[in-house]
């Protein structure tokens, strides 16, 4: 069918205002759901609820008499002297209002020393309105730094699991170690998440969420892959996610995932997107399907929107509409700065229709762009202030050179930085420019784990590298995978910068240190049942002033 024979799932009067919004120029284009009364009448509108809607309606906790707490608690984003803390109040989290009615519920906190909560530092009264679909993000603020919390959630006679969390050191703190987790791609449909029931027991200090958090593809009633014979999912989950009912209602099925719940109580997170939360392959506000654009925005604004309820986020990146700012900057003392890159809501479309493709002039072109402007002035900029012994880039697909075949020019993921040469090239100018020594990028997406020497001419194996990329394997995406995947040695005939290639399922971790740095790639044999164990693929280190891996 054609884009206009198909039924849209959005209200009409939504489209019409999309229609009829301002398309002279992006701000303008991309405001059109928070200045038109139809948007914030669906719900699109993002100020906290206002007084009289807050205040038309409040239920009596006594009144829950199922477990709210269902999809677990969160915590995200440490800051010296504040944490970030999340749940959502859901006891049927598989219906689209949650199991309870649209009316906000008052929901009571505490943070503690102890897990056994009997030496409380902080205590408040936070509210689920309905408006966010009954989520909770707590800012907890004057904590001393460098510390270990623990908090849990209470309301009416229910209490949530405990979750535990840390503050970061004090800013420019003289620190000596730093372990961190990368993970990314968890498809539920594709396998249980027993990477996390293991991540969950490691000791890290925190947690860099990558990017396909979810999948938007339809998800059957024995979860696909899984092949449930205990339970029968409902159909609301048997479709393709567009509306904000349906991104609500997928995330409550990723989170109602115990193992997933485990990792996010046992450590905080710091979340970035890659595509799949809102569409496969979308760049900024071109979809990957043939739609209007006033209909994918729409999409894009639903999904934002829902991103932000369902992680723990704090408030200044609340969604404007379909746009929403999601890079930002985290520091640990003097040890490490962490740049978190949102690739994808700023880019250029994907060259040469994206995909494979063999390299022409367009991913040279400097006007094409991965970050948009404003994301790369940041960087460079933040580059150049930064004291941090390591510059970490958290950020979601691969950036160094990755040929696909062995032929004199082979095909390039247009996708991936390799379809922005001429953006990657001024970060990577920024970065020598601005003298940073210990460049680590940190990737998702490929479902596979990588370990790069970063080269400043990936053509010539023998010229200057510049940092490494740490390239985290999915949790569940693809399914078991393999230890070595059929390209697996066109890959590393290649690519001679590639220093590791495994495809199996898993995560790994990063301890960072005033010597140098440690990536351990931890991996398990399979996903499509459940208990695996875990072991250790590879390790790898590379040295203060000294970039370049070599096997631990």
């Amino acid at each position: 069918m054609t884009p206009a024979a198909r039924q849209s799932p959005h209200a009409p009067e939504l489209r019409e205002a999309a229609r009829r919004s301002p398309r002279g120029g992006a701000p303008s284009r991309r405001r059109f759901l928070t200045v038109t009364g139809a948007a914030a009448a669906l719900a699109f509108a993002v100020n906290l609820p206002a007084a009289g809607t807050a205040a038309a309606a409040e239920l009596d906790p006594a009144r829950i008499t199922d477990d709210p707490f269902t999809l677990g608690v969160a915590s995200g984003d440490p800051l010296p002297g504040s944490v970030l803390l999340w749940t959502r109040l859901a006891p049927a989290p598989y219906q689209p209002d949650g199991g309870l009615p649209a009316e906000r519920v008052a929901v009571h906190w505490e943070l503690a020393h102890d897990e056994n909560f009997r030496r409380v530092v902080r205590r408040g009264t936070a509210t689920a309105h309905p408006e966010f679909d009954h989520t909770v993000h707590v800012e907890v603020g004057h904590l001393a730094p460098g510390r270990v919390y623990h908090y849990r959630f209470r309301t009416g006679a229910w209490t949530s699991p405990a979750g535990r969390t840390r503050t970061a050191p004090a800013p420019h703190a003289r620190t000596s170690a730093l372990t961190l987790a990368a993970v990314s791609c968890q498809a539920y449909a594709d396998g249980y998440y027993t990477p996390y029931a293991h991540l969950a027991q490691d000791d890290v200090d925190m947690v860099f969420h990558l990017g396909d958090y979810l999948y938007e593809y339809a998800i059957n009633a024995t979860g696909n892959n899984r092949n449930y014979t205990d339970r029968t999912l409902p159909d609301v989950f048997n479709r393709e996610t567009v509306t904000l009912e349906d991104y609500r209602l997928r995330y409550a099925l990723y989170k109602s995932d115990p193992d997933l719940m485990a990792a996010h109580a046992a450590h905080p997170f710091v979340v970035t997107w890659d595509d799949h939360e809102t569409e496969n392959n979308y760049a900024d506000d071109t979809p990957e399907n043939d739609v209007p654009p006033e209909e994918f925005l729409l999409r894009r604004a639903a999904a934002y929107r829902a991103y932000w309820e369902n992680q723990p986020l704090r408030r200044p990146h609340l969604p404007d509409g379909p746009d929403m700012r999601l890079y930002r900057r985290l520091h640990w003392g003097d040890l490490a700065q962490f740049d978190v890159l949102d690739t994808r809501q700023y880019r250029s479309d994907q060259a040469y229709g994206d995909g494979a493709q063999l390299p022409g002039p367009d991913i040279d072109d400097p006007a094409r762009t991965m970050t948009g402007a404003g994301q790369e002035r940041w960087l460079l900029d933040g580059w150049r202030a930064s004291r941090a012994l390591w510059n970490v880039v958290p950020q979601q697909v691969t950036f160094s050179q990755r040929k696909l075949d062995l032929n004199p020019v082979a095909k390039l993921s247009m996708d991936a930085w390799d379809g922005y040469r001429a953006s990657r090239r001024r970060v990577l100018d920024g970065a020598r420019a601005a003298g940073v020594d210990n460049l680590m990028v940190l990737t998702g997406d490929v479902h596979v784990g990588y370990a790069f020497d970063i080269k400043d001419d990936f053509d010539d194996p023998d010229s200057r590298t510049l940092g490494t990329e740490i390239v985290a394997t999915s949790i569940a995406s693809g399914r078991n995978g393999a230890e070595k995947p059929a390209n697996w040695n066109t890959y590393l005939t290649a690519n001679p910068h590639l220093r590791f290639y495994n495809g199996q399922r898993g995560y790994v971790t990063v301890a960072l240190a005033r010597d140098l740095a440690r990536a351990d790639f931890k991996t398990v044999p399979y996903v499509t049942t459940q208990g695996a164990p875990i072991g250790t693929a590879a390790s790898f280190v590379t040295r203060v002033g000294d970039q370049g891996l070599e096997p631990a």
